[in-house]
C-alpha cells in the first residue's frame, strides 16, 4: 500500500485514510471488528472528531494496545479556549491516549489567526506535547485560503472528489506548493457517488492528497483494500465520472448539515437532495410513509434563508426544497417514472 506525506508534518501515512464518522452508526462490537481489519490490512491513519458521538470511544477501545502503530487525528468545534481544553481532555480520554498526532479546528465560524486566543490554545497544546501537529477543516474556500496564508496550519481538510472544480484543484496545488498536507473529506460526494473505484483512481492522480474514506461496513473497507495502489483512470472510469458530473452538476446538496437545524424542523440535508437520492439508490425504500412525512415538512419552509447563510456552497436551499418536493410527489404518484 502506497504512502502519502502529509506536508510539513512529515507524517508518512498509508494512502487509504479511515474516516471514522460513519462508525458512530454501528455498535461497539462491529466497529472494533472493522477497525481491527483496517489496522491488520495496513491502514494507519484514522480521522475522528469530538462531534462524532461515540466514534472516539470506539477507536480508543480498538487501538489502546497498539497506539504507537497508528496515527490518530481528531477535531474540535470549540470556539473558546475553555471549550477547547474541555474537548481536548475528553478526546484524549475517549481515545485512551496521551497525545494526538493531529488536532484540527472543526468547521468553526472563523479561521483562527496568530493573535486569536483559540489559536494560542492550540499552540500551547502542541508545546505541552498533547498534540503533535495542528490542522483545520472547513467547507468554505475563503476560510481555506485564510488558513493557508496564516502560516499556522500544517494540514488542511477540505471537501474534494471527482466532482470538484477548478477552485478545489487550485487549492490542492497551493497546499503542495506550501508543503501543507491536504486531507480530502467527502471523497464520495457526501454519499451521492456510488463508484468507489472511480473515486479511488481519481485520488491516485494526486501525490499530496490523503483521502479519508467514510467507512461503516466491512464490504466498503474490503472494496478500498481490493484496489491496486497504482490504479489509474481508464476510459471506463472516466466515462463514469463524466456521467456523474453531468447528472449532479454544481448545484446539489452535499449533505454536510451545516444548514441545520432548521427553525421549522425540516430535514434539509435529506429533503434538498431527495431527487438525486431516489435516482442513484434504490427508489422504493425512500417512498415509505416515514419519508413522505419528512418530505411533507418542506411545505412549512418560511424562506427565512438562515440555511442559505450557513451553506458553504451558497445554495438556494428554499428553491431546492421546492423542486425536490415537487419531483418527489411526481415519482410518488407515478407521473415520473425513474429508469434504473
Amino acid at each position: 500500500m502506497d504512502n502519502v506525506r502529509l506536508g510539513k508534518t512529515n507524517l508518512k501515512v498509508n494512502k487509504i485514510g479511515f474516516g471514522a464518522l460513519p462508525i458512530q452508526r454501528r455498535n461497539m462490537e462491529d466497529s472494533i471488528e472493522i477497525l481491527m481489519k483496517a489496522y491488520e490490512s495496513g491502514i494507519d491513519f484514522y480521522d475522528t472528531a469530538r462531534f462524532y458521538t461515540d466514534s472516539e470511544e470506539k477507536l480508543g477501545r480498538a487501538f489502546e494496545d497498539i497506539r504507537s502503530d497508528i496515527y490518530l487525528a481528531s477535531k474540535t468545534a470549540a470556539e473558546t479556549p475553555e471549550d477547547f481544553w474541555n474537548d481536548l481532555e475528553t478526546t484524549l480520554k475517549e481515545l485512551k491516549t496521551d497525545y494526538l498526532d493531529l488536532y484540527q479546528h472543526h468547521n468553526i465560524s472563523f479561521c483562527p489567526k496568530e493573535d486569536d486566543e483559540l489559536a494560542k490554545a492550540m499552540k500551547q497544546a502542541k508545546e505541552d506535547g498533547l498534540i503533535k501537529h495542528i490542522g483545520i477543516t472547513t467547507h468554505k474556500i475563503t476560510f481555506a485560503h485564510e488558513a493557508l496564508d496564516s502560516g499556522l496550519y500544517e494540514t488542511l481538510q477540505y471537501p474534494f472528489s471527482y466532482l470538484s472544480g477548478t477552485e478545489e484543484l487550485e487549492l490542492v496545488q497551493k497546499c503542495k506548493d506550501m508543503d501543507i498536507g491536504f486531507i480530502a473529506m467527502k471523497a464520495m460526494g457526501g454519499g451521492l457517488l456510488t463508484n468507489a473505484k472511480a473515486s479511488y483512481a481519481f485520488m491516485n492522480q494526486f501525490d499530496n492528497v490523503l483521502p479519508i474514506w467514510g467507512i461503516q461496513r466491512m464490504n466498503e473497507l474490503e472494496d478500498f483494500l481490493s484496489y491496486p495502489s497504482n490504479l489509474v483512470l481508464d476510459d471506463d472510469l472516466k466515462s463514469i465520472i463524466e456521467n456523474d458530473k453531468e447528472e449532479l452538476g454544481d448545484n446539489f446538496c452535499r449533505g454536510c448539515g451545516y444548514c441545520m437545524p432548521c427553525p421549522e424542523g425540516i430535514n434539509i440535508s435529506l429533503c434538498a437532495r431527495m431527487s438525486l437520492w431516489i435516482r442513484r439508490f434504490p427508489t422504493e425504500p425512500n417512498l415509505d410513509e416515514r419519508t413522505q412525512e419528512i418530505m411533507k415538512k418542506t411545505l412549512e419552509c418560511i424562506e427565512c434563508y438562515a440555511c442559505v447563510d450557513n451553506c458553504p456552497y451558497e445554495l438556494d436551499i428554499p428553491r431546492l426544497l421546492k423542486e425536490n418536493y415537487e419531483d418527489y410527489q411526481n415519482v410518488l404518484t407515478g407521473k415520473t417514472i425513474i429508469q434504473k
